[in-house]
């Protein structure tokens, strides 16, 4: 039994009772992986999980209930994944927010692209809480998830991180100098240095200076979430070689978050995020930025 256990490859996907998370957790189980789906609300992950038998997938798919944001769950993860399998191969941090209150009403006629438009800050109000919010859970949540799990990932022969990120994620966004250096410089970066950008962000968007200090004006705490992200892929691929870490870019999918203006189905957009995922292990692709397009410049 225990080798059974053993030798099942496993895998957990964050906020995956919707959406890209859903379809990638259904991508991945039909690929003979045992996935534990995750979600914060229990109801609708348990009828994710009920959803998905109608499809007869080949691996099985089980339910925990996580909240990225509160560490004592993401605790409580990983002392099920430890006892259930005893290992982790694949980790999907998918788990994520907006940052901004959208009106759906102007949304609806199409101005609620992903570059934005030129009525944004109408569509999309930002506000301090959930500037924080999100940063709290796109970056933060993704990088204690991480930390909780790696012991379990060093354990798996092929282990495989893939953090589900954006194009608005590019530096190339950030028009902020000092803050675009820190986050390229792959040799001199840490998670402190991270931590130094999101800090002074916080700081100046607090204060209403987010275009005099050269920060992005719309979607500003969603481009920062996934460029720190971004810059945690690259310092995990470094500091664990023998791991796969990559960010991904599931492209503009059709779900709530784009409110289903999208122009991809989830279906393609979590088979890149699980191609990625599946990245056979003398394939050395670690450390990259992968969208549609192939690798891209962080």
């Amino acid at each position: 039994m225990a080798e059974a256990k053993a030798s099942r490859r496993c895998a957990v996907v964050t906020g995956a009772n919707k959406g890209i998370g859903l379809e990638a957790v259904k991508q991945l189980a039909s690929n003979g992986i045992t996935v534990v789906l995750t979600a914060r609300d229990e109801n609708k992950g348990l009828e994710a999980v009920e959803k998905l038998k109608e499809f007869e997938l080949s691996g099985e798919v089980l339910f925990h209930r996580l909240d990225v944001a509160d560490p004592a769950s993401i605790a409580s993860l990983a002392d099920f994944i430890k006892t259930q399998f005893g290992k982790l191969d694949i980790l999907v941090n998918n788990a994520g927010v907006a940052g901004v209150k959208v009106d759906v009403s102007l949304s609806s006629k199409g101005d609620a692209g992903p570059m934005g438009r030129k009525y944004w800050d109408k569509i999309a109000v930002q506000t301090n809480e959930l500037t924080k919010k999100c940063l709290e859970i796109n970056y933060y949540g993704a990088r204690r998830m991480i930390e909780a799990l790696l012991p379990l990932l060093q354990l798996s022969q092929s282990p495989s991180i893939v953090n589900v990120s954006s194009l608005l994620g590019s530096l190339e966004n950030i028009p902020n100098e000092w803050a675009k250096d820190i986050l390229n410089d792959v040799e001199r970066l840490t998670e402190e240095r991270v931590d130094e950008v999101l800090n002074e962000f916080v700081k100046d968007f607090k204060q209403g200076n987010l275009e005099a200090k050269g920060w992005p004006t719309h979607n500003s705490a969603y481009i920062l979430s996934k460029a720190a992200m971004n810059a945690y892929t690259r310092i995990l691929a470094k500091r664990f070689p023998n791991f796969h870490v990559n960010s991904v870019c599931p492209g503009f999918v059709k779900t709530d978050m784009t409110c289903n203006t999208g122009l991809l189905t989830v279906s393609q957009g979590a088979h890149i995020i699980v191609t990625t995922a599946l990245l056979p292990l003398n394939d050395k692709s670690s450390g990259l930025f992968i969208s549609h397009q192939g690798v891209v410049s962080f």
